[in-house]
């Protein structure tokens, strides 16, 4: 449990969550900028076509290289463009998870697997109250529902 009457311990904890703020302001800001002009490019395993995505990750340009795709049945066609589509979408979550300091390795939220449907509804809380959870430990606060988190410790 913290001394809340020692100034020297609110002070220091203070600018760490000041720091903390700033860090995560400047994460935000590199993310925004990303959206706005980043775009990821990727190619279908055969080559036969390629799409580009903004920095959301949403689909802005489809091209189908040479005639090759003319020549696929029409599932392998929609398999394909499935494919690279996924694909493609997870690339640019990947660029958001690397910026943001996110993760499974960094104990957040793994955007391209939340995208991709790999998490389940536990994984996601834990990914979204661990950290809050962790900080009200720094502070001494109980909270409530603390003891039930996979990742908390006795």
């Amino acid at each position: 449990m913290n001394d809340w009457t020692s100034p020297g311990d609110s002070d220091r904890m203070l600018e760490k969550a000041l720091a903390d703020l700033n860090a995560e302001r400047e994460k935000l800001t590199e993310l925004s900028r990303v959206w706005k002009e980043e775009t990821t490019t990727v190619k279908a395993k055969d080559q036969s076509l390629s799409m580009t995505f903004d920095g959301r990750g949403d689909l802005v340009d489809l091209v189908f290289n040479e005639s090759k795709y003319r020549a696929m049945p029409p599932a392998q066609l929609a398999s394909v463009i499935l494919e690279t589509l996924r694909n493609g979408r997870a690339k640019s979550l990947e660029r958001m998870n690397e910026i943001m300091g996110l993760g499974e390795s960094k104990g957040g939220l793994d955007l391209a697997a939340f995208a991709a449907g790999e998490l389940d509804a536990e994984q996601i809380m834990e990914s979204l109250m661990g950290p809050m959870y962790e900080k009200m430990d720094e502070f001494g606060v109980e909270m409530p529902g603390r003891h039930e988190t996979p990742r908390h410790k006795e």
